[in-house]
């Protein structure tokens, strides 16, 4: 059992700092997404594809409010994938 008690004492540490660079991953993920969207008086129309700052799962919102802040609207996001 003594030999166990040493193993743990090296496998803690890594899998903290396993965990650590995990979290680290996650908080910088980004999103590719492709998305519609328009502009009203003149109407415009839009289609990109941008990378967001968000994971995909809430990259649908920070995109609509980045897009809000240059006067735009979200009409549909057609596609999203990790970066």
């Amino acid at each position: 059992m003594a030999h166990l008690g040493g193993m743990e004492h090296i496998t803690r540490p890594f899998i903290l700092a396993f965990g650590l660079m995990l979290a680290a991953t996650t908080a910088q993920a980004a999103c590719q997404v492709e998305y519609k969207a328009k502009r009203d008086k003149p109407l415009e129309l839009y289609y990109d594809v941008t990378v967001v700052n968000a994971p995909c799962a809430s990259a649908e919102a920070a995109l609509r409010a980045q897009l809000a802040q240059q006067g735009l609207t979200l009409l549909k996001v057609l596609s999203k994938k990790e970066t």
